[in-house]
């Protein structure tokens, strides 16, 4: 099993990044929240070692790259797929857990319009995305309380379709909120 965890509020992801390491998972991460992992004694792998890329553009570019979208986007029911990840040496991802920027926060600062553009997340709804398109294959998790929800099921070998389908709908709500809020404010700067 292998996860991406990759989130800008970082409530209770060591406690879930641990507990999905007891469960025998690889931990992939990205830029602080790999910071906070190592620094809890968490094993896990930076973003760029799965890549062979380092991250890019002030971190604007990290997770924006095939390995990590065909290992999301593959349906694990699929022989044909199954055999493209294998063919090009690529790891399936079972669990994505992301959090976005926070751009509703930095726009209520009052902050700049260089910053307020600096936190729309790109990276982050595009896993997001993904793995909720591919709910079947993969855990989306974008809300820290359902975290524990997340290591019950899988230690109990209960991630059903139920559980998958709720995240999945929460995860697209959650996107559509996000960009919602963009497009509110460039369309109010226009």
């Amino acid at each position: 099993m292998r996860a991406i965890l990759s989130v800008f509020d970082k409530t209770g992801i060591v406690e879930f990044a641990e507990g999905l390491a007891a469960l025998g998972c690889e931990i992939v991460s990205t830029g602080g929240t790999q910071a906070a992992l190592a620094t809890a004694g968490v094993p896990v792998t930076g973003i760029s070692a799965v890549t062979g890329f380092p991250e890019i553009l002030d971190g604007r570019v990290k997770t924006l790259h095939p390995v990590v979208h065909a290992g999301i986007l593959a349906r694990q029911d699929v022989p044909e797929h199954v055999q493209t990840l294998r063919t090009h040496g690529i790891a399936s991802i079972d669990v994505v857990a992301v959090n976005l920027y926070p751009f509703v926060e930095t726009l209520k600062s009052g902050a700049g319009h260089d910053e307020i553009v600096e936190n729309i997340d790109i990276g982050g709804p595009t896993l997001i995305r993904a793995a909720a398109k591919n709910a079947d294959s993969v855990l989306v998790v974008v809300d820290p309380s359902d975290y524990t929800i997340v290591l019950s099921a899988l230690a109990d070998g209960q991630a059903d379709a139920a559980l998958r389908t709720r995240l999945a709908a929460k995860a697209f709500q959650h996107t559509a909120a996000y960009d919602t809020h963009i497009a509110r404010y460039f369309k109010e700067i226009t």
